[in-house]
This record gives C-alpha cells, sequence and structure tokens, in this order.
C-alpha cells in the first residue's frame, strides 16, 4: 500500500511541476483529504498555495485540517480574507480551536478578526477548558432534541441542522437548559412504529446509556471510554450537568496516539516532544534527551561507589567481574518485564494502587519461576562453558553457586521493583511511564550489585 502510494504521489508532483493542473485536480478529487495532506509535506513552500488552490472548496477544508502545522500557517498567512474565511465557515470548531491553538499569535489574531460571531465564541470557550481535558478536545458541533418532540419532528430537525455537525447519529435528548437527559439514535428514529412517537417515549435514559464526560476529565480517560464502551461520540457536561459539546471517536483516536507516544519517550528517557521526529532540530532533540541522559549519568554513580566499596572482594575473586554485566543487564531486563506489563495494565484503566496486593503477588510467583530457570541455565552455563570449555580455573562450584543465587534473587528483586513503581506513581498522580526503565535499570544496577557482593563475602568470604 505504501509503495503504491509513493508511486502515485511522485506521478502527482510531476504533474504539478508540467502544470498539467486540470489533469491533476481531476485526480486530486478523487483523493482521500489525508492522502492528499501527505503530499504537501513533499513540496516546496511556493508550490503548496498551488496545489491547495486546485481543491474543491469542500475537499480544501477537510485536507487543510490534515496538513502539518507549518503548512497550514504558510497557507494562512498567503490566504486572501475571503479564501480564509471559506476555510473557516468549512472546519468544525474542535478543528478551529486546535489550529488557533498551534498558531503564533498574529495569525491567530488574524483567524479570530475573519471567523463569524458563534465560531469565535466557541473557540473561546473549548481554549478555557485546562489542557489535555475533555472540555480541550470536545465539539460543541452536535444535534440536541427536546423530549416533547415527535419523531418527524426530530429527523426534520436533523436533516436541516445535520449538515453542519460533525456526526449525526446519535442525537442528545436536553431540556431548555441544556441538561443533558438521554439519547438516541438515528437508527433508533428510522425504525420507529409510530412517526407521532414522542422522542421521551424512546430515549435512553437509563444510566448506564448516559455515559458522559465531565469538562475537566482527563483526555486519556475519555479515550479509554470510547475503547471500553465502543461509542462513536461521548457527550460532555459541564458542572451541573448542562452538555456542552461531544467528544469524536477520531478525537479520541489522536488522544490515544499522543498518549503512547508520550509513555514510550518517557520510557525510553526522553523528554516528550509534540513535534514529529523530522521536523524536530538537533537542538530541539538534545534538549528531550540530556537533562535524562544526565541523570541517568549521576544516578549510576551509586553503582560505581557500591564496586569501589567491594574492591577487596573484586581483587581476591577476579572471576566475579565477568559476571557482572550479565548480572545487572538481566535484572534490569527483568525490571523492565514487569513495568511495561504494568505500566500496559495502569493505561488502560485495567489496574488501580488499590490493586498493588495482588500484583506484588502476582509478580513474587513469577519472579521465582524466572529466577530458578534462569539461575538453573546460568549454573550449567558457567560449569560447561567457563570453565569446562575455555578452562577458566578462577571458577570453582562456590562461585558458580554465589553468581546463580545473586541472579535468582536479583530476578525477584527486579520484579519487585519493575512492578511497584509505577504504582507508586500512580498513586502519586505522576504518569507511572516515567518510572519506566531508565530509573528501574538504575535501582536495580545498584540492587543487583549489593547482593552479588553480599553473597559473595557470605559464601567465598571475600
Amino acid at each position: 500500500m505504501a509503495e503504491r502510494f509513493e508511486i502515485v504521489e511522485k506521478a502527482l508532483l510531476a504533474m504539478l511541476e508540467d502544470k498539467k493542473y486540470a489533469t491533476l485536480r481531476d485526480i486530486l478529487i478523487t483523493m482521500n483529504p489525508t492522502d492528499i495532506a501527505g503530499l504537501f509535506d513533499g513540496l516546496e513552500e511556493k508550490q503548496i498555495p498551488l496545489m491547495y488552490r486546485l481543491l474543491p472548496k469542500e475537499l480544501a477544508a477537510e485536507t487543510f485540517v490534515e496538513m502539518e502545522t507549518e503548512a497550514q500557517e504558510l497557507l494562512i498567512r498567503g490566504f486572501s480574507d475571503n479564501e480564509l474565511k471559506e476555510v473557516l465557515e468549512e472546519l468544525y470548531v474542535d478543528d478551529a480551536a486546535d489550529i488557533v491553538e498551534e498558531m503564533p499569535a498574529n495569525v491567530v489574531k488574524r483567524i479570530l478578526k475573519h471567523a463569524d460571531p458563534e465560531m469565535r465564541h466557541s473557540i473561546n470557550q473549548i481554549l478555557r477548558y485546562p489542557e489535555n481535558s475533555a472540555g480541550s478536545i470536545m465539539t460543541t458541533e452536535y444535534v440536541s432534541l427536546r423530549p416533547s418532540m415527535t419523531v418527524e419532528e426530530a429527523i426534520l430537525r436533523i436533516r436541516r441542522q445535520g449538515v453542519d455537525k460533525e456526526t449525526i447519529y446519535t442525537c442528545y435528548v436536553t431540556a431548555k437548559d441544556r441538561t443533558l437527559l438521554g439519547l438516541v439514535t438515528v437508527k433508533d428514529l428510522l425504525l420507529a412504529d409510530d412517526d407521532e412517537m414522542k422522542i421521551e417515549d424512546l430515549m435512553k435514559e437509563n444510566v448506564s446509556d448516559l455515559i458522559c464526560a465531565n469538562t475537566k476529565t482527563d483526555q486519556e480517560e475519555v479515550a479509554l471510554m470510547f475503547n471500553k464502551y465502543n461509542f462513536l461520540a461521548i457527550p460532555v457536561v459541564d458542572g451541573e450537568g448542562r452538555m456542552v459539546g461531544i467528544v469524536t471517536f477520531d478525537d479520541a483516536m489522536d488522544v490515544m496516539e499522543e498518549e503512547a507516544t508520550e509513555d514510550m519517550e518517557l520510557m525510553s528517557g526522553i523528554t516528550p516532544s509534540e513535534k514529529p521526529y523530522l521536523r524536530s532540530s538537533p537542538f530541539e532533540l538534545f534538549k528531550n534527551r540530556v537533562p535524562w541522559l544526565m541523570l541517568m549519568m549521576v544516578s549510576a554513580t551509586f553503582t560505581g561507589l557500591i564496586i569501589t566499596s567491594f574492591e577487596g572482594a573484586l581483587a581476591a575473586q577476579v572471576a566475579l567481574t565477568a559476571f557482572i554485566p550479565m548480572l545487572m543487564g538481566t535484572g534490569g531486563n527483568s525490571g523492565s518485564q514487569s513495568s511495561v506489563t504494568v505500566i500496559r495494565a495502569l493505561s488502560l484503566d485495567e489496574l488501580g494502587f488499590s490493586d498493588i496486593g495482588t500484583v506484588i503477588w502476582k509478580e513474587i510467583r513469577t519472579a521465582v519461576l524466572c529466577g530458578i530457570a534462569l539461575a538453573a541455565v546460568c549454573f550449567a552455563k558457567i560449569w560447561l562453558v567457563d570453565k569446562l570449555l575455555f578452562g577458566n580455573s578462577d571458577i570453582t562450584l562456590m562461585v558458580d553457586l554465589v553468581v546463580c543465587l545473586a541472579l535468582a534473587v536479583t530476578v525477584i528483586i527486579a520484579k519487585m521493583v519493575g512492578c511497584m513503581l509505577p504504582l507508586a506513581a500512580k498513586a502519586m498522580k505522576l504518569d507511572p511511564a516515567v518510572m519506566a526503565s531508565p530509573f528501574i535499570s538504575t535501582i536495580v544496577d545498584a540492587l543487583s550489585l549489593l547482593v552479588y557482593f553480599l553473597f559473595a563475602k557470605a559464601l567465598l568470604g571475600v
């Protein structure tokens, strides 16, 4: 699929170079707006306005939403007042708010100047809500019905208002003060036995059917609601239960992508960035990475202090030195496995801090099994390969035993640390992903060395 799109992209760009505008336009109108937006990434700045103006008004607006921020800003600066008004008229409120949020102040001022009063009010309303909240990602464009309406009146209302709404499949029944009373689907309306049936007799008003989000609900929690209930849209209410907007499925998908990316970056020891990789400068990447590298570098000094304090043991049993990397690596990997599993469960709302006892007990049993298996394989490897095959005379049965016991205990400790830190972070209202690989590896490295040398001191007398 990707290869085919690349071929099409090259052909379309060639048409643009050869000024075959009519043919290019005929092909563009058959394409998806997202694919068209992707074409703009390969254009020079002077070509972007040219291709954009080939698109029909409605398709142009849909494509504009999907474009990168830089291309959007370039177009807005080049738009005439009439062109800007036409684009804004075709945009949904939540998309317009997203664009405004990304633009510099002078561009925002121009957008708001040419937006109609209703859109301007809606944009300002959305932007007032806390960042990453349900209110900040919702749209105020939805179909509302009154409980006293008949089915026929409701369908007529949908026909009149539906053109400008982001979704019409689910309609929300509200009182005069906008209090959310229930919901009804277009399917319910079309399949109603009587056109004179009242909406209040048709709507779903049970608590389970009125799952909604508050304006201050975290966007990740809203996205999880879509995953749990398989909704196409979720109503958003204020503190008094009055409906103010809806979050649609496409916005929830964007949130899931953002949150997954953020977690992945945090787990890798990188400060999250909103810019795509190819649009990030080396200096921006440096700023995102170097603080974590410094933190982990400094924290690794504790590992060095432990090694220094047991220099005598290493000098007496040189063979112990060779197994330090294996021990630390296995411990770090074991901790990362547990942390990733727990972080995923926390992200999907499968776990809470109250489950810490169950998690610890499960991880202890898992760790014991893993520790025994790894220790057995390690014992055989050291004795058969290091001792017999390579003829390392420094390796004795007790040295082998020290390494394997330390390995088993390290695995258990690592898995405990790996499962408890994310849960603790959740309890402290922190992102569990922060407590992932970098921190866990540093802690486990220090603990594994400490266990290793304590076993060596106890069993070898060094």
